[in-house]
């Protein structure tokens, strides 16, 4: 008797092809490249995106409408912040300069792992070094389009 095809489960371990796109196309999309591979539960997908493909069989292929705000949240107006040249000489190369729409990884607080900022704005009247940076994810507040491919369930 032939087994059961897997399902994903809270803790399933996943290779899949992914694609994440708000309103201004995609963020994400591997399949053009190389499959992730990915545990749920560990925060590499957001809750909303997990719960999507909990149940799905193995070589599943879906597409999910997420609602404004639900795949990231809400955007976070005090994750806009101000960082001063010192503070980005410190954490990163000192001859590093720095564009509109360019995204930057900082070491986390912790020393563990590492988050990202979008860069708004090079300078301002006072502070011609500070650079305005946006660590809201690039979909918060957004609508998002997740389309999944399950290559395989463990």
């Amino acid at each position: 008797m032939p087994s059961p095809t897997p399902r994903v489960q809270p803790g399933s371990f996943l290779t899949l092809h992914y694609r994440l796109a708000g309103p201004g196309g995609d963020v994400i999309n591997t399949f053009r490249d190389k499959p992730a591979t990915l545990t749920l539960g560990t925060g590499e997908l957001s809750p909303a995106m997990e719960q999507r493909l909990i149940g799905l069989e193995e070589g599943a292929r879906a597409t999910f409408e997420l609602a404004a705000g639900e795949a990231f949240g809400e955007r976070n107006p005090d994750m806009v912040q101000w960082v001063a040249r010192k503070l980005l000489r410190e954490v990163g190369d000192p001859q590093d300069e720095y564009h509109v729409g360019e995204v930057v990884e900082f070491p986390a607080p912790d020393g563990q792992g590492s988050y990202a900022g979008a860069v708004r704005q090079v300078g301002r009247e006072g502070a011609p070094d500070a650079v305005l940076f946006d660590f809201n994810h690039p979909l918060a507040g957004q609508p998002v389009t997740f389309e999944v491919q399950l290559i395989g369930v463990l």
